[in-house]
């Protein structure tokens, strides 16, 4: 298995996200050699869209995915609202050229305890979504979130679960795998071999930290914790897949303190010696 090198790698802005709007995150990835960003919808809305495709272009970055579509079931129904604001993120996707839409699919809907009517509601969404992204050529990418954040963040929680859904509902939509929320499956390796090639559209590195002081803002540079990133790696290559490895870091009272030029001179150090 190769070494990572710079190019190979892909910053997701959330890594930065305190210290460089968008702009300053193409820049930056640019000026440190990478291949691409992944950006997030909220950044990307507040550069401009068309804006931000023209700095990549001219940055000579790809884009590793679009964070984020999904939460179907933030207003407990798949409303006009919710449908109309994944239609959207599917607009902005194409118009940077996004490899993937990632999804954050959404937990349970306010005030329920129904997880199974949370799950068919996602997936009606996910339908509904995929539909119209089949038009514009734009691919969807469901990120099965570890079981900590069933209630809130997402009902999917499994690479399973995710490639269930992929098979009904066809061509068009996979899984993008964060080690951050599949390390732990006993089923992971198998499930990477079910998505194969076509369904592994994004690649996401971080590590888990013992102890995690916040479930979602204390995750670790990788090679700071527990996670085995070369063995989850070699799996999904091994499938062949061949996109960028997007590092994803939530780190309120670490990596989002430091200089951001130093937190990538860490990414590209740590991911040739620990991924």
């Amino acid at each position: 298995m190769e070494t990572i090198t710079p190019e190979r790698l892909s910053l997701n802005t959330a890594t930065t996200r305190p210290q460089w709007a968008l702009d300053k995150a193409i820049d930056g990835a640019a000026r440190h050699g990478l291949g691409g960003v992944s950006p997030w919808r909220d950044q990307l809305q507040a550069l401009g869209a068309e804006k931000a495709a023209r700095q990549l272009r001219e940055a000579g970055l790809s884009v590793s995915g679009l964070c984020r579509g999904g939460w179907f079931t933030a207003e407990g129904a798949l409303t006009k609202s919710v449908l109309d604001d994944n239609r959207r993120a599917v607009d902005e996707a194409a118009t940077i050229g996004a490899v993937c839409l990632v999804m954050v699919v959404g937990g349970l809907a306010p005030r329920s305890r129904d997880l199974e009517g949370a799950r068919t509601m996602i997936e009606e969404g996910l339908g509904k979504t995929l539909e119209f992204a089949r038009t514009v050529g734009v691919k969807i990418a469901i990120e099965p979130l570890h079981p900590m954040y069933a209630a809130d963040r997402a009902a999917v929680n499994t690479m399973a679960q995710a490639l269930d859904i992929c098979d009904r509902l066809g061509d068009g939509i996979g899984v993008a795998a964060d080690v951050y929320h599949i390390w732990w499956d006993p089923d992971v390796k198998a499930q990477i071999a079910r998505a194969g090639k076509d369904r592994l559209m994004a690649f996401h590195l971080c590590d888990w930290l013992v102890p995690t002081t916040d479930m979602l803002n204390d995750r670790g540079m990788m090679g700071d914790g527990v996670i085995d990133i070369p063995d989850l790696r070699q799996a999904v290559e091994a499938e062949g897949f061949a996109g960028l490895n997007e590092v994803e870091i939530f780190s309120a009272e670490n990596w989002w303190k430091r200089d951001p030029d130093e937190v990538l001179e860490t990414i590209i150090a740590r991911a040739a010696a620990y991924c």
